[in-house]
């Protein structure tokens, strides 16, 4: 998530600290304010919706999560049993990674004009992943606007200002939250909505994941079910959750939610699902054979795992300073957790017997980003990963070094 640039942008305006600090204490902290007490963590609803979101680590709600699924299904083939029959389900999951997300972009381009991209029936999605699904659960008509968003926007179009207040503790983010928010607006379109949830209507789930700060949890929406509620507010809903999955912890400021909790209203402190997972399918204690019995189907799973990323080892001399050190440590994080993430998918899918796939940016793909949006760089990316796509996407059906 962070890079070594975003340091450098950090000790550029270090300098302005002794200004800055008489402020800070003239801005209290009032984000602590009307924020969910840790005993009402597990029963928050947002609005008048019905389960559009799903705690990650709660076991009550993934049994929610499989009762959604279910209906969903029977909602999707009304009057139609599915008992005894044989169905192929494709999970497509993408992954965080900042700009390399283009790589994934460029992947689904190329695999439509390969002539082989199936139909995803789930597509999840984390961070820039998250910015990808609308577009790859929506299929190819929407490949164009695909490559648009990570061939044409640049670090400009979402960085707007410093926030010197943050280098000392009086601020929540160096960048503020309106350049990606006109970003999201740009491309998660109203017309995108009601696809969505003509989408949902047949069955098919598209799945965002954030963290909740203060809980320290994986939550999990349901973009579908909130698009197919029809309520005025869903698209500014949408667009929040989005925008809160990409808000990288530093970078941008987290997002709030409100939500209700016992009778009274409360806000929920949300930023990038990468904080608790790179990538997920489902979260784990999900059990798809539930759905299975349930529907009385032969489920043939295939699971499509796009990494954002570079998962091998990366040599490079780290400066003997506080920053670069910090930077090198969180991206080495990162990694190690991007990879367990694979790890946790495969058992997942030996597990529930998928058929496991996973990509992720090749290691002599040596081009480097100079800012958190490289224009030029993720124009490459994106050609490496169309390339890949069109010829035919060499799939890993273990996660590294198994």
């Amino acid at each position: 998530m962070f890079r070594s640039f975003r340091f450098n942008r950090l000790r550029e305006i270090a300098g302005l600290m002794c200004l800055a600090a008489p402020l800070a204490a003239c801005n209290p902290d009032t984000a602590m304010l009307d924020r969910v007490p840790e005993p009402l963590v597990t029963s928050v609803k947002v609005g008048e919706y019905h389960n559009i979101r799903f705690d990650a680590s709660d076991p009550a709600s993934l049994h929610a999560l499989a009762d959604e699924r279910i209906g969903e299904i029977r909602q999707a083939h009304p009057g139609q049993s599915l008992r005894g029959k044989s169905v192929d389900i494709n999970y497509l999951s993408l992954s965080g990674g900042g700009g390399d997300g283009a790589y994934g972009a460029g992947v689904l381009v190329g695999w439509t004009a390969s002539g082989h991209r199936p139909k995803f029936d789930v597509v999840t999605g984390i961070s820039t992943g998250a910015l990808i699904a609308p577009m790859a659960f929506l299929g190819p008509a929407y490949d164009e606007r695909l490559k648009e968003a990570f061939t044409t926007v640049s670090t400009a179009d979402i960085q707007r200002g410093e926030n010197v207040l943050a280098v000392v503790g009086a601020g929540d983010s160096l960048t503020g939250a309106g350049g990606l928010e006109s970003l999201i607006a740009r491309f998660l379109t109203p017309n995108m909505i009601e696809e969505i949830a003509a989408e949902h209507r047949k069955g098919r789930a598209l799945l965002i994941g954030t963290t909740d700060l203060d809980a320290q949890r994986p939550i999990i929406w349901d973009i579908g079910a909130i698009a197919e509620s029809g309520r005025p507010d869903s698209i500014d809903l949408v667009r929040t959750i989005i925008r809160a999955s990409a808000s990288i912890p530093g970078e941008f400021p987290p997002v709030k939610i409100a939500v209700d909790a016992d009778g009274r209203p409360y806000n929920e402190l949300h930023v990038d699902g990468g904080v608790t997972r790179q990538v997920f399918l489902y979260p784990p204690g999900y059990d798809p054979k539930v759905v299975d019995a349930a529907i009385g189907w032969h489920a043939n799973r295939r699971a499509y795992i796009i990494r954002n990323a570079r998962i091998t080892p990366e040599y490079e001399l780290t400066k003997e300073q506080l920053l670069p050190i910090a930077n090198r440590s969180i991206g080495t994080l990162i990694k190690t957790q991007g990879v367990g993430d694979l790890y946790r998918i495969y058992l997942e899918s030996e597990t529930d017997r998928f058929d496991y796939n996973l990509t992720y940016i090749p290691s002599d793909f040596t081009a480097r980003s100079t800012s958190f949006l490289d224009k030029e760089y993720m124009g490459q990316l994106f050609e490496l990963g169309y390339q890949e796509g069109k010829a035919g996407v060499h799939w890993y059906k273990r996660p590294p070094g198994f």
